[in-house]
């Protein structure tokens, strides 16, 4: 059982009603009861240090992040100590509209810019690499009949590992699934999870969930030591 804390902007549920009537408690709040096998916290934008103080993320194994349209207002404080936790050994999930996010642009050393239309067309994520953990119990592919699109160039480093492939019916494909290590934290980008539709609601979907935080979870390893050596 990991600790893990679930990050969400928490604007769209309160502003948009078309929003709130899909995620009424707030997307955070689906997520958590996704992981409901894991001891799980919530935090928010507005909160004090963005729900984020360092004693939170000291404790925190796997920190899900789902951004969209506040990105630029995350403080900087926070943005260094998520990604000092994630070289500590921190697991981080990158969420759908996440990929823009500071705290990840800073960590992949990109853009991490990518193409983009919500039509509300389905979505196909195949599965690339099915002996990967966060693989495991799915089928060949999974389902989504109503998403945005998301098409590639998608600027970011070559994933470690690919997990998932997207292909949307406009014809286009997408990295939906990318695994990447820094420092001694394992990061997870998973691309579905538009706002205005349940997405995360989808049982393929709350698997991927499940299975990413078990990758993502920190693991004991031999002393990491730096500096000169006597």
């Amino acid at each position: 059982m990991a600790d893990v804390t679930i990050w969400n902007e928490f604007r769209h549920e309160r502003e948009r009603d078309e929003v709130a009537t899909v995620y009424p408690d707030g997307i955070h709040a689906t997520l958590a009861d996704a992981l409901d096998d894991h001891e799980v916290t919530t935090a928010t934008l507005d909160e004090p240090d963005h729900g984020l103080p360092p004693e939170v993320l000291e404790t925190t194994d796997v920190l899900l992040w789902w951004g969209h349209t506040a990105h630029e207002e995350v403080s900087d404080a926070v943005v260094d100590r998520v990604r000092s936790r994630v070289l500590e050994g921190m697991g981080l999930i990158v969420l759908h509209s996440g990929h823009y996010s500071t705290v990840f642009k800073r960590l992949m050393g990109t853009t991490c810019s990518l193409q983009w239309r919500e039509d509300g067309r389905a979505e196909r994520l195949w599965v690339v690499d099915p002996g990967h953990p966060i693989a495991d119990g799915l089928e060949e592919s999974i389902e989504l009949p109503e998403t945005e699109m998301y098409g590639e160039p998608f600027d970011v480093p070559e994933p470690d590992r690919l997990v998932f492939v997207s292909w949307f019916e406009g014809g286009e494909v997408f990295r939906s699934g990318c695994c990447y290590r820094r420092g001694s934290g394992r990061i997870f980008y998973f691309r579905p999870g538009h706002e205005t539709y349940p997405i995360y609601e989808d049982d393929a979907v709350r698997r991927v969930l499940r299975n990413a935080v078990d990758w993502a979870a920190p693991t004991d390893g031999s002393p990491r030591t730096f500096g000169e050596r006597p």
